[in-house]
């Protein structure tokens, strides 16, 4: 797919010390697009998710080699700014993880570490984050009550307000919705795709269904390797390589 891209990488290799854990990565994620990461637990899709924002140098004894642009600038460059990069590619993880701070107080968390101080300014934020968050009816009223009082489905779109609130151009998302119920699932599903007319999404999933129903393009990762990627559609209903068809078929993984 030779389509403009917001993210991309060449040749990417990443090693847990000696460990090879990625292989000759390179992919091209396109802009207001959601991209899903599909394949086996411990295949890469997670490591190479967290290459998309350096997450994996806060991990000690890992190594990269090759390249990730955004935008055209490589974010591994030493002249680059790692808070920065993190600003602009915002992450949302697995299991929910709201500081034990007020409703308010999570939101402006990377906010207030920026330096904004201005009352007004920060309300006006954080109204909108949890607007875009699909929150904001539910917790408006609430604003000072401690976050961790709110559900699990409220908890992750609460971390998902967090992650909008400084402006991010890219959204990546560890399998967000992997501890939710059937009805927040939905929920998270919904705002997915409403979030993607003003982001870039790339979601890791190991729900097969869940990625056919959000995504736009699936990547399929095999033992660090991606083995192919394509439109969502044409990957599981014509996918290429019988390597992708058995998967998606569940005669493996």
């Amino acid at each position: 797919m030779a389509e403009e891209a917001k993210v991309w990488t060449e040749g990417l290799n990443f090693f847990y010390g000696p460990v090879q854990a990625l292989y000759d990565i390179s992919i091209r994620i396109p802009p207001h697009k959601v991209t899903a990461f599909i394949g086996p637990s411990g295949c890469g899709k997670s490591t190479f998710l967290r290459c998309l924002n350096r997450m994996n140098e806060t991990i000690v004894g890992t190594r990269i080699e090759g390249k990730v642009f955004i935008d055209g600038h490589d974010i591994y460059d030493r002249s680059v700014d790692v808070v920065d990069i993190r600003r602009r590619i915002g992450m949302v993880f697995q299991k929910s993880n709201p500081f034990p701070k007020s409703i308010f107080d999570n939101v402006a968390y990377g906010l207030r570490i920026g330096g904004l101080k201005d009352k007004n300014k920060l309300a006006e934020i954080v109204e909108k984050a949890l607007i875009d968050a699909a929150i904001w009816v539910e917790v408006k009223d609430r604003l000072q009550e401690s976050a961790m009082g709110l559900s699990g489905g409220q908890q992750q779109r609460l971390c998902i307000a967090r992650a909008l609130a400084v402006e991010p151009e890219v959204l990546l998302m560890d399998e967000p919705a992997s501890a939710l119920d059937p009805i927040a699932t939905q929920r998270i599903e919904e705002l997915i795709h409403q979030l993607k007319e003003k982001y870039t999404i790339v979601i890791v999933t190991h729900n097969m269904q869940q990625a056919a129903r959000v995504s736009d393009i699936t990547a399929f990762f095999y033992l660090g390797r991606i083995i192919e990627v394509d439109d969502t559609e044409r990957i599981f209903t014509r996918p290429k390589l019988k390597q992708t068809e058995d998967y998606i078929t569940g005669r493996f993984g």
